[in-house]
């Protein structure tokens, strides 16, 4: 159940209140600014790291390869590590792909991220009911890596001139997200910024915590060489790479509308299909045994989130081959001329989550007839990323 009331302010800025419980009704909850700055009252709760790649440096130099990279598209994965690096060392801990915050005999664990510019797809084509899903999913994404069950999500939605129909719309996909994860909408901000965006677009952002016990954190620790990999899949690009998809769509002067080969819908069609929310999967996955890591395939895609998750000294050799990478990725490629390198690297490639697990708990997995996963590879006495 959604209530809503604006109230307009003084300096043009718009609150409204907004609550709501997945599968029952809530009370209201006012959404307001004072929910953003809660956060910053807990010194020891991690940012969410998976969109470093949202950290942009605006280099436009080519690597000399011929191809396009997510770098000249005006993203740099590197500048954004090396911006984790120095904001660990004010405040450690940061780094994961949620922060955890001691809480009894538990811990809250707690992410943000946004849709980045995926949001100009969502412009270009008026498809606006779906990017919603996309804003949870990377937060509650990121959570459910620890372990943790979504308890709550908080959303910031601004624009420069606020039209209630749209926001209507990306505010029904929030809520379609929540109850996927099957957590709680318990507020957020909505911001009316005349000259701060362009006519009829707008940003979001999205925070959400959740809860485990501190003997159920999956953190990692005991993964052991020859550990098995396993591959959750992707519905698409998610919510990651589209500063390169974009590059690619203006070079190539391919357009959203033309049809993407074998696939028997368009490439905006495509391109726009909201981000998988692993969080119910992933939960039943962990109660029943054996899963020892967790990586969500976001900005870095593989090579760059999979080691995040690994003890000291080991990596990872994944067997090329093992699932069907969808058509639009393929598409990508070609059109943009992009090295497999630099694919893996800014891509999930058709596998949105990873699991590390036991090779018994790799049996059960691959078996389960409720969910689709893939063997894809498995831990070595090697740093790194490896694929063979």
């Amino acid at each position: 159940m959604i209530n809503a009331t604006t109230v307009a302010a003084a300096n043009k800025e718009l609150s409204c209140v907004l609550a709501v419980k997945p599968k029952a009704a809530a009370p209201s909850n006012t959404r307001g600014c004072q929910f953003n700055r809660l956060f910053y009252k807990l010194p020891s709760l991690a940012v969410s790291a998976t969109s470093k790649s949202s950290l942009v440096s605006m280099s436009m130099k080519s690597d000399g390869s011929g191809g396009l990279t997510y770098k000249e598209a005006g993203v740099d994965i590197d500048a954004g590590t090396e911006l984790v690096r120095r904001i660990a060392k004010m405040a450690p801990g940061i780094g994961g792909f949620g922060g955890l915050f001691p809480l009894g005999d538990s811990y809250l664990v707690a992410g943000t991220d946004g849709v980045g510019t995926k949001l100009k797809l969502a412009f270009e084509t008026g498809i606006h009911d779906t990017i919603g899903i996309d804003l949870v999913a990377m937060s509650v994404n990121d959570i459910v890596t620890s372990g943790a069950k979504p308890l709550f999500f908080l959303d910031y939605f601004a624009t420069s001139r606020l039209d209630v129909d749209l926001a209507e719309k990306v505010i029904k996909g929030i809520v379609v997200g929540c109850q996927q994860s099957d957590c709680t909408l318990l507020g957020g901000e909505t911001a009316e910024m005349p000259d701060f965006y362009a006519n009829g677009e707008y940003d979001l952002s999205g925070f959400a915590v959740g809860i485990v016990k501190k003997e159920s954190v999956i953190d990692g620790k005991n993964i052991l060489a020859g550990d098995v990999i396993i591959g959750l899949p992707s519905s698409g690009v998610h919510s990651n790479g589209f500063s390169l998809v974009r590059r690619v769509l203006a070079q190539s002067g391919l357009s959203l509308t033309d049809q993407l080969p074998g696939e028997g819908i368009t490439v905006g069609e495509a391109l726009i299909a909201p981000t998988v929310i692993y969080v119910k999967q992933v939960l039943e996955l962990i109660n029943k045994g054996g899963v020892k890591g967790i990586a969500h395939i976001t900005g870095g895609g593989f090579t760059d989130n999979i080691p995040r998750v690994f003890p000291k000294g080991l990596g990872a050799v994944i067997y090329n081959n093992s699932w069907k990478v969808p058509t639009v990725f393929k598409w990508i490629q070609e059109a943009g001329k992009i090295e497999d390198a630099e694919m893996r690297r800014t891509f999930n490639m058709g596998i949105g989550m990873v699991l590390i697990v036991t090779e018994e708990a790799s049996h059960r997995i691959l078996q389960d007839e409720h969910y689709k996963a893939y063997r894809i590879g498995e831990v070595v006495s090697q740093e790194g990323v490896s694929y063979q």
